[in-house]
């Protein structure tokens, strides 16, 4: 099973953190990503999002075909989003698109770092994979729009 997890892009300042949108460059941003993932995507991702706004407009760069999960919202627990991505025994990929500092909780865990959190980049792209029958995660790609 591969996960994907994917930082939203850059937002708007805002007090209702649920409504804030994509600025001029976190649409580029999410546009540049998306492009990139067209590329290697297998056909059949399971794209899961949070409902905040700018994680669904950066999900649009890339599909309308996503599931809005509530499970994955800001401030949504390591394990909440592993539970809703079924890790590691649903198979195939699954692209998570939400937030940090969860997605770097995730990824320290999946990594091994324990309740350590790693930083994620606005729009930055961190790519796991792991093989039936095995315990072990491989961090196959980290990547940010800087570098498209």
């Amino acid at each position: 099973m591969d996960i994907i997890l994917w930082r939203h892009a850059e937002a708007e300042d805002g007090s209702n953190d649920l409504a804030r949108q994509l600025t001029e460059k976190g649409r580029k941003q999410a546009a540049q990503m998306a492009e990139f993932l067209h590329r290697y995507l297998p056909v059949d991702t399971r794209i899961l999002v949070s409902p905040a706004v700018r994680t669904q407009q950066t999900a649009s760069a890339l599909s309308k075909d996503f599931i809005t999960t509530p499970s994955i919202a800001p401030d949504a627990s390591p394990h909440a989003v592993l539970q809703a991505a079924r890790w590691p025994n649903a198979g195939g990929t699954v692209l998570i698109i939400g937030h940090q500092p969860t997605l770097g909780s995730v990824a320290a865990q999946l990594l091994g770092c324990g309740q350590e959190s790693l930083r994620i980049k606005k729009s930055g792209l961190w790519w796991f994979s792991r093989r039936e029958g095995s315990m072990a995660t491989t961090l196959r790609l980290v990547i940010t729009p800087d570098y498209l």
